[in-house]
């Protein structure tokens, strides 16, 4: 089963988009946030240690896929990844999808048991989904 890992430039929010998403999918599923500074949890940013940090710990031959929030974590996720050996490099993602909506669509997919592409198009499709429908 593919591990998750949530990059935020917020501490809280990686660890609740966490919360919410293991809430949605059970035990199972391993997920990890990775959000703001290691060295001071009150600092907002992204830390490129701390990411692969994360990554390391949902490990598995499977996978992992990673959601971010905006900019830098995106650039620290991508340097993150040039740390770790080539491959585990070619079973990591990042991925497109909303952190939030995105969170909770991969970790019901990924505890249903599917690969990492699937589970990352699952999440990604939420970026077409509407969440307020308007009569004309």
């Amino acid at each position: 089963m593919i591990g998750l890992v949530f990059v935020s430039h917020s501490r809280l929010i990686a660890e609740g988009v966490c919360r919410l998403a293991q809430q949605m999918s059970g035990d199972d599923v391993q997920m990890a946030p990775a959000g703001g500074m290691a060295e001071d949890e009150t600092l907002l940013g992204t830390d490129a240690m701390y990411i692969m940090a994360a990554i390391e710990s949902v490990w598995s031959d499977d996978g992992v896929l990673i959601l971010v929030d905006m900019g830098s974590a995106v650039m620290n996720a991508e340097i993150a990844l040039e740390f770790l050996p080539g491959e585990k490099r070619n079973r990591c993602t990042i991925s497109n999808a909303p952190l939030v909506e995105g969170a909770i669509v991969a970790a019901v997919h990924a505890g249903l048991g599917d690969t990492l592409h699937d589970v990352n198009v699952a999440a990604e499709a939420v970026l077409n989904a509407r969440k307020i429908v308007r009569a004309k």
